[in-house]
């Protein structure tokens, strides 16, 4: 069976999460254990419980976005939510630091104690829950991409760069709007982004944000950019909501649409704001990607490119790209060359 990328990026980060704190997890427990105890064992109860504790909670934080059965918990309000996660993280923190003793007393004649060992470890299994924690939450709102160029500073100075863009925008999307009411409304775009995130992660592309019913995804020049994986992603997205259409009918009523529109060029990338900061891009690459994607309005096609964005690029098997009358921009001398995506006659799916 075929796992998804997604899939295996999350398994990537619950196997380097334990594993770095299996490792702080042993000096920590070779740093506490009883002076008359071998410090080897110290640091083997630490990784135990490290993994008792610390995978648990880490599948929990990474995966529980996928598990339809924790849906519920994100329709609690956020006190709530809070508490039901306090409530969890106290529950297996206590249960794994028990149970690791348990095991490791297995063949011994040391009695199971709760002495201050235990409850340094209570402690320090909180901290490292809350840090984790924290880090997850931090990198789910911002991105994990923006996450590490924010702590790296990778633009703390404004930087040149060459990116292709995507833009996904739903269809008649205010239609929807009024018809299913705000809430739901929302939940739809919820379901429609989540399936925009598997085909981006599918296609190694950053989701750079959600503007009202639009999501913007772009990509770096190379590989995935020169192996025309950007090409593929709208209809691998498109292929995903059509996977889940009897989801969609039962929730919704409809299965959702879109439009969209790739082209690439230099933006210019750096932090931007004050009170809240994120990585901005900025430049006449993303205005034309906007243009273009309100003349698939006008033109009627659901997936337009530039050609300038075809040249660089390998047009994958499946697709066939259609020649169009150039576009003028406002503010751009030159018509953009344009062409039609769509995929070729008897392919399913991309």
């Amino acid at each position: 069976m075929r796992i998804s990328r997604r899939n295996r990026r999350e398994w990537r980060v619950i196997f380097w999460i334990s594993l770095i704190s299996a490792a702080i997890s042993a000096y920590f427990g070779q740093a506490v254990a009883p002076a008359d105890e071998p410090p080897m064992r110290g640091a083997l109860q630490g990784v135990l419980t490290s993994f008792l504790i610390g995978t648990p909670i880490i599948f929990f934080e990474v995966r529980r976005a996928r598990i339809d059965a924790l849906g519920w918990m994100r329709r609690l309000p956020l006190a709530g939510y809070f508490l039901v996660k306090v409530m969890f993280y106290c529950v297996v923190i206590l249960a794994g630091l028990i149970l690791s003793r348990l095991l490791m007393s297995i063949g011994t004649s040391q009695p199971v104690v709760f002495d201050s060992v235990f409850r340094n470890s209570i402690l320090f299994s909180v901290g490292m829950s809350v840090v984790g924690n924290l880090v997850v939450e931090t990198g789910r709102l911002l991105g994990f991409g923006t996450l590490k160029n924010l702590l790296i500073g990778r633009y703390a100075r404004p930087r040149q760069e060459q990116k292709a863009f995507l833009l996904i925008d739903m269809k008649d999307s205010t239609g929807l709007a009024e018809k299913l009411g705000a809430i739901r409304f929302h939940e739809l775009l919820n379901a429609f982004f989540r399936d925009i995130a598997d085909a981006a992660l599918e296609c190694d592309a950053e989701i750079h944000k959600y503007v009202g019913d639009e999501a913007i995804l772009t990509w770096p020049a190379g590989p995935a950019l020169n192996e025309g994986d950007c090409l593929t992603c709208p209809f691998l997205a498109r292929d995903f909501m059509v996977r889940n259409a009897a989801r969609y009918r039962d929730r919704f009523g409809i299965v959702p649409e879109f439009r969209a529109a790739l082209h690439c060029g230099e933006i210019v990338a750096g932090e931007i704001g004050d009170v809240r900061r994120e990585v901005a891009y900025v430049g006449d690459t993303l205005n034309v990607a906007a243009r273009l994607l309100e003349a698939s309005k006008t033109l009627r096609r659901d997936v337009l490119v530039s050609a300038e964005l075809l040249a660089l690029v390998r047009l994958p098997s499946g697709l066939q790209a259609e020649p169009l009358p150039t576009l003028s921009i406002r503010g751009r001398d030159a018509p953009l060359a344009i062409a039609a995506l769509s995929l070729r006659v008897g392919q399913d799916q991309v």
